[in-house]
């Protein structure tokens, strides 16, 4: 599996790509929305978390990009990761298209889960 983690503090990118790493999944880094976006216009992944609060583009915007684009790279499954607490934030997010909202510090076992249910639920199965 190939996951692309737009955060941009490295302490969180490391601590979940030494998760993935677990898994045997490869992770790609992208410190910010617009290079994370940039990664998606040239490669392809399996799926995506994206941060919520990053300088420059949030990434409540960033997942309305991937939303809108005219190809299959729209339905890329998107997991949020969020230090953010605000009551409504779950429902803003699925509302902008993501799948999944998990809350930091995220637990190995909550990662492996939340993937494991957009596996299940066929919303991984897009051909890029």
């Amino acid at each position: 599996m190939n996951v692309l983690f737009i955060e941009d503090d490295p302490m969180n990118r490391r601590v979940v790509a030494d998760m993935l790493d677990v898994a045997g999944a490869a992770m790609t880094e992208a410190e910010s929305a617009e290079i994370g976006l940039k990664l998606i216009d040239e490669r392809d992944f399996d799926m995506a978390l994206v941060d919520l609060r990053m300088p420059g583009m949030d990434g409540i915007t960033a997942i309305r990009r991937i939303r809108e684009r005219p190809d299959a790279k729209a339905k890329l499954p998107i997991i949020v990761v969020t230090a953010d607490t605000a009551i409504d934030l779950r429902e803003r997010c699925i509302a902008a298209g993501a799948n999944e909202v998990l809350f930091k510090p995220v637990a190995m076992d909550a990662l492996f889960e939340a993937m494991g249910r957009i596996l299940a639920s066929g919303e991984g199965d897009v051909i890029l």
